[in-house]
């Protein structure tokens, strides 16, 4: 592998939301999903050059912006993207709250499957919508989708959207063609638009492949919305870029007018230039990450499997999330969360801010070097051998 990804970058005292948030500084933070791992070499070279220019003023993005993204997913991901398509924004929870104020109007409803990235509950509130839930079926270490549930609820003539997580945010499923086949079918039979979150797009396990939703078809392409980021696979959250890739040109207008509305239609120059890097550039660092993801994820299994297997762990497919049911414990997943900051220096997010079926569960970011997983994990031994 020829990238360090055990290399400890210090990012207590950077004003890190991550590291910098726990009142403690012994505090070891697993929570929030950003990676302790530096960006790949050549985005902070091409973020270096700019800021050597040493002015930052109001952002034009060029072509070249989005023929590194058209490119990227033709090349990844055999998904044909044309530039008019695309609208680019400072977030993807910008972007679903811009999406939802655009396609909806206040009490309408929107489908999530459960337990699910929290931010889709608070976009949905925020635009004077309700949630409905379609919750998901655990099987073991893994989670399906509910699809006789999810067409009964979709039939609701009040429900407009559907929410899709893919990959998935907790439980790391990636989802398969066969099942986004399923799920868009039953969508459209009841003409209900989908929206796909696909920021971990980039971050999938060996012997699983992402599907963009909108690749699979033209008739899912136009019967949907996606949003994408190069956020969680190079750790450029804090630079604000993502895009909205929309073919359905009145839907577009929609929420070009939505974004200019809630004030995110403007982007920085960094985003701009780590976006390019990236796509251009990273491919090879993103690959060995995926790699060392990989490894960080079956060292867990193999350490809970040793010495907390009462503690189950989810099989992840995808992302860095390792969802873990801690219902041996007989404590809520709030209680829980307090415990651990108090009792073991460890912050893992309680499972409920995820919906009512995360009850007895928390979420591991294992994105950090490996010896900074096996300190979280002994932390957590320690704490249930108490």
């Amino acid at each position: 592998m020829k990238y360090n990804f055990d290399e400890i970058v210090p990012r207590r005292g950077t004003n890190s939301y991550k590291w910098d948030s726990a009142q403690a500084e012994d505090v070891l933070p697993m929570w929030v999903a950003d990676m302790d791992f530096r960006t790949a070499p050549p985005v902070v070279e091409a973020l270096r050059k700019r800021v050597e220019h040493g002015i930052f003023g109001y952002t034009k993005v060029p072509s070249a912006y989005y023929e590194a993204v058209i490119n990227w997913f033709a090349r990844r991901h055999g998904w044909k993207i044309e530039k008019d398509w695309m609208i680019y924004t400072s977030g993807v929870v910008p972007a679903l709250s811009a999406v939802i104020k655009a396609l909806t109007v206040p009490g309408d409803r929107v489908l999530v499957q459960t337990p699910v990235y929290n931010c889709f509950f608070s976009s949905i509130r925020n635009n004077g919508c309700e949630f409905v839930s379609s919750p998901l079926i655990r099987v073991g270490n893994t989670y399906y989708m509910d699809f006789d549930d999810l067409e009964q609820k979709v039939a609701d003539p009040k429900v407009q959207l559907l929410l899709l997580c893919n990959p998935h945010n907790p439980v790391g499923r990636v989802w398969t063609r066969e099942e986004l086949i399923r799920i868009g079918e039953i969508c459209i039979r009841h003409n209900v638009l989908v929206i796909s979150d696909e920021i971990h797009c980039e971050l999938t396990f060996p012997g699983h492949v992402y599907i963009p939703f909108a690749s699979i078809s033209d008739k899912f392409q136009h019967h949907s919305v996606t949003c994408v980021s190069p956020s969680k696979a190079f750790n450029l959250a804090g630079l604000q870029i993502a895009n909205i890739i929309v073919s359905d040109k009145e839907r577009r207008k929609k929420i070009d007018k939505a974004i200019n509305v809630n004030e995110v239609c403007d982007v920085n120059p960094f985003g701009v230039e780590a976006l390019m890097a990236a796509y251009n550039e990273g491919e090879k660092w993103l690959d060995d990450l995926k790699a060392y993801l990989f490894e960080n994820y079956c060292c867990m299994k193999d350490f809970c499997k040793a010495y907390l297997p009462q503690f189950p762990i989810m099989k992840p497919e995808g992302t860095y999330l390792v969802w873990m049911d801690c219902s041996a414990l007989g404590k809520t997943s709030s209680e829980l969360e307090h415990l651990l900051k108090e009792k073991a220096q460890l912050w893992l997010n309680a499972g409920t801010i995820y919906g009512e079926e995360g009850e007895g569960f928390m979420r591991w970011n294992i994105a950090c070097p490996r010896s900074v997983l096996i300190m979280g994990l002994k932390r957590f031994l320690d704490f249930v051998e108490l």
